[in-house]
């Protein structure tokens, strides 16, 4: 998976108010597995079609990176396959497709906040490369005189549930929060890191460096 590259003001942003994982809760009785096949699932609005691709893509990008063998519905299923309320159809879909493991993607709420965003960040690592007083003083300089301004950025609340194909239940739910900081795929990508650690620490899946025992 390439590497995103961000802006100083959206690494800066993440360092801060990065997509974060609350309330995680797994069964009593999980043990880490390592599951065949895993189908990530975004069920979003009708209007939220390009977000649910890319968080559905980046989910399961972060949770193939390490080793773990994952796939996004929108690659083999078409749009309305999970209609709400239709679960008889949602649950012939799935089967005989090899799935043992579900996650999905649920936005509980969204809300737009107005966030000040300075004209010029520079990176630590700056002052590193370019210690001398001269060259630092001339970068503060140049910080202070570019001008800032407000922009508005929309926070997601989201719900994520696990469930074990072969047992039919929930093994895991959590939710989480993210920021569209620099657009969708970032949001996207910020926030299927923290969710496939958070699998791994509470015990859904196994470690990825005994993925292929």
């Amino acid at each position: 998976m390439k590497k995103l590259l961000f802006s100083p003001f959206v690494e800066l942003l993440i360092a801060c108010q990065p997509s974060k994982i609350t309330q995680p809760w797994a069964a009593k009785d999980a043990v880490p597995k390592k599951y065949k096949k895993i189908l990530v699932l975004g069920v979003l609005p009708a209007n939220e079609n390009e977000l649910q691709v890319k968080m559905e893509d980046h989910l399961a990008g972060d949770l193939k990176e390490p080793g773990y063998s994952a796939i996004a519905a929108n690659k083999i299923f078409p749009p309305g396959t999970f209609a709400k309320g239709d679960t008889v159809r949602a649950r012939t879909a799935i089967e005989g497709k090899g799935f043992d493991g579900i996650l999905t993607v649920v936005p509980l709420d969204k809300k737009k906040e107005q966030v000040y965003v300075p004209g010029k960040i520079t990176d630590y690592a700056y002052y590193n490369r370019y210690g001398r007083f001269d060259r630092y003083l001339n970068e503060v300089s140049e910080r202070i005189d570019t001008p800032g301004y407000h922009a508005d950025e929309t926070k997601y609340n989201w719900e994520n549930n696990f469930y074990d194909l072969n047992s039919r239940q929930m093994i895991y739910t959590a939710r989480s929060r993210t920021f569209d900081i620099a657009g969708k795929n970032t949001l996207a990508h910020t926030y299927g890191q923290p969710m496939v650690q958070s699998l791994v620490s509470k015990n859904i899946l196994i470690k990825p460096d005994n993925s292929d025992e």
